[in-house]
């Protein structure tokens, strides 16, 4: 792929995919590789889904692009669906092109209801690829929680904590990220967020939950913040929506769609509210209520975890996370993290390698057939390798 510029940080290993179907895929020489990544977290029902790909036909076969003074009953419908997920009842959404573009558009919406607020985030968080996210430096706090993982009362947490009372008074929007990390899985307790949810609120402050990796099913609930028993104001959702498809949502409650009565805002990019996305996003959503994709997230979810705690041996795997079916494996050091992710891609599965860490998101319709093929792979290579002992 000489004609392709990587900026991704990622080296390429398979660089000829000629075909895919549900969490496989298939190299030029016939070769298939079971992706446990789905994608970039993308494919959540899987490559190549008939649904989706009928849905897409369909729909350029109508219209596949419209203006800004004119729409379609198909993005009204969408709409409507992403609502009923979200529970905003009467609230409102803007479909855009990707997870970034949502965070983006409601950190704006956050401005434009508070002012040049400050906003709050955990230091972990990944919030996109803009700038305006990866540069926390003026109007932003950002809250070291490394702590808090190992704090005997985590799951109690008193806002008396000293560590809390280091977040300024007056934070007006916090962007919670539940369990992504920057790609580590990490979850932060539940009652240090609810505790941060709750000093926001008492400052008449915007929640927004970042659910572009969390969401769509991905820890077995539609959205991660419902592990945590709170209530966003806003919602930005990506990735697992389109299942592939570039398309996002941004999901506004109706308490701040009156807020913006009285405050005009405008944003405007040229793919917005197209309904090529729109009836993508409907579809995905369907099809995840039809069968019943949430409660298989997280009683598969459950199984594989165990799955992967039986390979820790504190010796090349010394710790596993996960929740529904997203799970972070770590590893003793970067050198056997590399070496097993080779391995594994000669042996035909793809991960996400972190170096230490090897992340798996598989499709929310893998089998248990599958996983466990991937698990016995995964053992016999770890009890194959004569690893130096270099953990002493």
């Amino acid at each position: 792929m000489k004609s392709i510029y990587n900026c991704t940080g990622h080296e390429l290993k398979i660089d000829h995919v000629v075909d895919s179907q549900g969490v496989y895929l298939t190299d030029q020489n016939g070769k298939q590789y079971m992706d446990l990544e789905s994608g970039v977290w993308c494919a959540a029902l899987g490559h190549k889904n008939n649904r989706i790909n009928n849905v897409i036909k369909n729909q350029i076969d109508s219209i596949m692009h419209t203006g800004f003074c004119y729409s379609t009953e198909v993005v009204e419908r969408a709409a409507k669906s992403v609502l009923s997920i979200t529970n905003f009842e009467n609230g409102q959404c803007v479909f855009l092109c990707s997870g970034s573009e949502a965070i983006e558009v409601l950190r704006q919406i956050s401005r434009q209801i508070k002012g040049e607020s400050k906003t709050l985030v955990l230091h972990d968080a990944y919030l996109g690829s803009y700038s305006s996210t990866i540069d926390r430096n003026d109007g932003w706090h950002v809250f070291n929680w490394e702590e808090c993982k190992t704090c005997p009362v985590n799951d109690k947490c008193s806002s008396s904590c000293p560590t809390l009372q280091n977040i300024p008074k007056d934070i007006t929007e916090y962007i919670f990220e539940p369990g992504s990390g920057s790609g580590f899985v990490r979850f932060p307790p539940k009652a240090l967020i609810r505790n941060i949810v709750n000093m926001v609120r008492n400052n008449n402050g915007v929640i927004v939950a970042n659910e572009v990796t969390t969401g769509v099913g991905r820890t077995g609930t539609w959205f991660g913040y419902q592990h945590y028993d709170i209530k966003p104001d806003m919602i930005a959702i990506g990735k697992g929506i389109g299942n592939g498809y570039p398309v996002s949502v941004a999901a506004i409650n109706q308490a701040t769609i009156k807020e913006l009565e009285n405050k005009p805002f405008k944003y405007m990019q040229s793919h917005q509210n197209d309904p090529l996305g729109a009836a993508v996003t409907h579809e995905v959503i369907q099809i995840i209520e039809e069968n019943e994709l949430l409660e298989n997230s997280a009683r598969k979810g459950n199984i594989f975890l165990s799955q992967l705690n039986d390979l820790i041996d504190n010796e090349f795997i010394m710790e596993v996370r996960g929740r529904g079916l997203m799970f972070a494996v770590e590893l003793a050091d970067e050198e056997i993290g590399n070496e097993l992710y080779n391995e594994l891609i000669n042996a035909g599965y793809i991960v996400c390698n972190r170096g230490s860490l090897f992340r798996i998101d598989p499709p929310l319709t893998i089998t248990e057939e599958e996983f466990s093929n991937f698990i016995s792979t995964f053992k016999s290579l770890i009890a194959a390798k004569k690893w130096p002992s270099a953990r002493k």
